[in-house]
């Protein structure tokens, strides 16, 4: 049975989102709904609700969640009811062109949830399933690709972190600059994603990672990541 939910809602581009009780459908085939236990605020969530990306309202957004899995449709089997998930935008069918090729994040398939989304406002109107995900809710509906099982001894806060920032950091260097073991990284930048491209490069096995940033802080938060050198961007030259 649809269930009605409390989710945050963007119904104009640079205003506040509104909390409103929405009607959340089923998942269908090849889908699965999840309890949301925690989501990140990502930038590209700030982009799209102040209208840096135009498309169409009003949706839900948030696309960086964890939380436990309640109910799968068929044809899911590598998760099941009480398993602890991290949810990402990144939606692939695993046999196109681009999934073939490990591009997964290119994937040409269109999928039922790109026809429809899961949900609908009090009066019945369609919401937008933002970022493929609409995780600013208590509970959210997506297609199986969209989950990795995850260890439930990681804080939910923690979890949620890895389906955008540190995927999206430590990606940046492995498969975008693909950075050879032994290169030189300087990261400038130590939010959420630059710190992430910290520890991708200490991941890939650089000699030398140096974080730039404005705050003495982060340069402390870039040195536990795995970075050898740090410059203060604030300090007159």
């Amino acid at each position: 049975m649809p269930q009605t939910i409390r989710a945050a809602v963007c119904r104009a581009f640079g205003e506040p989102m509104r909390i409103e009780d929405v009607t959340l459908a089923d998942p269908g085939p090849d889908e699965v709904l999840v309890a949301v236990k925690a989501c990140a605020i990502c930038h590209s969530d700030i982009t799209y609700a102040d209208g840096g990306w135009g498309g169409d309202l009003p949706l839900v957004l948030g696309h960086e969640a964890a939380g436990l899995v309640e109910a799968v449709g068929d044809n899911v089997s590598h998760v099941r009811p009480g398993d602890t998930v991290v949810v990402t935008l990144i939606r692939a069918c695993g046999a196109c062109h681009y999934c073939s090729a490990g591009r997964d994040y290119l994937c040409e398939t269109v999928f039922d949830l790109d026809r429809r989304s899961p949900l609908t406002d009090a009066s019945g109107a369609p919401l937008g399933h933002g970022l493929r995900t609409g995780a600013f809710a208590e509970k959210l509906v997506v297609e199986k690709s969209q989950l990795a099982r995850v260890d439930p001894a990681i804080p939910f806060e923690s979890a949620s972190l890895l389906a955008c920032g540190a995927i999206t950091g430590v990606g940046a260097v492995t498969n975008t600059a693909k950075m050879p073991r032994g290169a030189h990284a300087v990261v400038i930048g130590c939010g959420g994603v630059g710190l992430n491209a910290v520890q991708g490069a200490r991941i890939a096995g650089a000699r030398r990672i140096v974080a730039v940033d404005m705050s003495e802080a982060k340069l402390e938060d870039a040195r536990a990541f795995g970075a050898t050198d740090g410059v203060l961007a604030t300090e007159a030259k």
